[in-house]
This record gives C-alpha cells, sequence and structure tokens, in this order.
C-alpha cells in the first residue's frame, strides 16, 4: 500500500463523520480537475475541519508505513498534519509541480501548516527535487520548523551532503533539540563532525556550560588519541547522565585504548553492555 493510501485509509478510521465528508470531498475536487487555489484554500481549511488531535497510529499501523515508505516515522503525527500531506499528495502525482506547489503553500503557511509540510518530505515523488526546501526548513529560527525535517523524518539524511549534514547536529545542539530522534544519526557519524562535536564541547566547558551528554553518541567510534582524554574526564568528574553517555560511546569505539578506558569503571561497562543506559534516557537538551 503506497503512503497516500495508508494516509486516506488512518484519516477514514479516525475522522468523525463531518470531518470525513469534507474532507472526502475536497479529495475528490483535486481529483477530478480541481485548481491550484482549491489546493491552497483546503489546506488553509483543514484545522477548522479536521483538528489537531493526534493519529495514534497502532503499532501495526506504523510498521506499514515502514514498509511502504523505508524510514517513515508518522509516530506523532497528528490528523491535521496528516491531512495537509494527504491534500498535497492527491493534489498531483508529478514532482516538478508537486514542487512548485510546496513552495507556494510554504510561502504563505503558518508554523502550524510549515511543521506538517515538512514532515511530508520524504512521501513527495522526485525526492531529489526537494532538497532545497528541506534546506531552507533546516534553517528556519523556529525549532519545531527545524524539528519536523530533523526529527522521525529520514529525507535529510537520505540526501544531505556530509557539510551539511554535520551542520544540522551541530544546529540541533545549539537549539537543545534532542539527538536521539534524528533519523539516520549513527550510519551518518563520521570523524569531521567527531571533531566539530568535541570543539564544540571544549568551548562549552570552557564558558562553564554544561555539554548534551547525548553529544558523545556521534564521537564514539571515533574515540582514540586525544579524544580519550575527553572521555576521561567525562568518566571521572562528569554528571551521572555524562558518565553514562561516555560508557555508551565508547562501546563503539575500535581502539583498544578505549576499550581499556570504558573497563575502568567496570560498573557502567555493564549497564552499557547490558542495555541498562540507552541514548534515549539521556537526550534531555542542555541549553
Amino acid at each position: 500500500m503506497t503512503p497516500v493510501e495508508l494516509l486516506g485509509r488512518w484519516l477514514a478510521a479516525r475522522l468523525s463523520p463531518p470531518a470525513s465528508a469534507w474532507l472526502e470531498a475536497r479529495v475528490v475536487q483535486l481529483r477530478h480537475g480541481g485548481l491550484e487555489r482549491d489546493l491552497y484554500l483546503s489546506v488553509s481549511l483543514v484545522s477548522r475541519h479536521i483538528g489537531k488531535d493526534p493519529l495514534q497510529l497502532t503499532p501495526d499501523e506504523l510498521q506499514a508505513a515502514t514498509l511502504s515508505r523505508p524510514g517513515w516515522d508518522p509516530a506523532d503525527w497528528s490528523a491535521d498534519q496528516a491531512t495537509r500531506i494527504y491534500l498535497l499528495l492527491v493534489s498531483t502525482a508529478d514532482g516538478e509541480e508537486l514542487s512548485r506547489r510546496l513552495d507556494r503553500l510554504c510561502a504563505a503557511a503558518d508554523i502550524g501548516e510549515l511543521v506538517a509540510l515538512y514532515r511530508g518530505l520524504p512521501l513527495y515523488p522526485d525526492q531529489a527535487r526537494h532538497s532545497l526546501r528541506a534546506a531552507e526548513g533546516l534553517r528556519s529560527n523556529m525549532r519545531v520548523v527545524f524539528e519536523a525535517v530533523a526529527h522521525r523524518n529520514p529525507y535529510a539524511s537520505e540526501h544531505l551532503n556530509e557539510t551539511a549534514w554535520n551542520q544540522l547536529v551541530l544546529k540541533a545542539l545549539f537549539v537543545g533539540s534532542r539527538l536521539d530522534l534524528i533519523a539516520g544519526l549513527d550510519r551518518r557519524r563520521n570523524p569531521a563532525l567527531a571533531r566539530m562535536l568535541c570543539d564544540y564541547a571544549h568551548e562549552r566547558w570552557a564558558a562553564s556550560r554544561p555539554v548534551a551528554p547525548d553529544l558523545w553518541r556521534c564521537v564514539g567510534p571515533y574515540a582514540a588519541g586525544p579524544v580519550l582524554e575527553d572521555f576521561r574526564r567525562l568518566l571521572e568528574r562528569g554528571t551521572t547522565a555524562e558518565q553514562q553517555a561516555a560508557a555508551l560511546a565508547l562501546l563503539d569505539a575500535t581502539d583498544p585504548a578505549a576499550a581499556r578506558l570504558l573497563e575502568s569503571r567496570p560498573d557502567l561497562a555493564s549497564d552499557a553492555r547490558a542495555g541498562r543506559i540507552e541514548w534515549a534516557r539521556l537526550a534531555a537538551p542542555n541549553n
């Protein structure tokens, strides 16, 4: 089943009869010769007719989403977000046309509409065409808009080059955004990012400011040489969360010296290996 078919099924199962009737009428209009202005008007009226209740998708529905589009994770989508994306998808299947309509919608959108439209990025046809739109969302000074591209959204990890990806991770730390919700985070770890994050941590320490514990998740595979001194500092003087993060990150290290450093704290090493430490629990913002 395609993503647009899944969206239609989920909405039909959750909307009230009046909301379903309104949505069905809009879909018929858009699929049978509706004008562009009909799309824009429909998208703007979604909150009034559909509401903002969470979809609360079941495990089976979430699995269906992943099977339909690998990496798609609509776990925290709301009805209005799903409806706006659904309306855009049914309005055209042409990637160029959809990209043009998406740009016009974003130009006039409020924050809630922007969040929905950016969350839909992995579902739009002709994926490469939307890279500039994704970059625009990541540059936003509105954290919820940034997170619509960065969190639970595979588009960024699939299409950003290394420089842009590293800037995404660094910006997430700057704005206090959780790293564990960034799709593809572990797969896109790289030495340049690790160096940037260590430099960032040193700047924070020099200013007597805290460092988000989950930063070290992206440094762990490259824990060697001078970087090990950062981990030694965390294990010896860090907060409980920082010590746990250091232990979890060091599990990914390949340098034998990193393994020896981890074993200097057998209690933490045991908890990390047994799964008693999780990145999601260490992902509290630090600003």
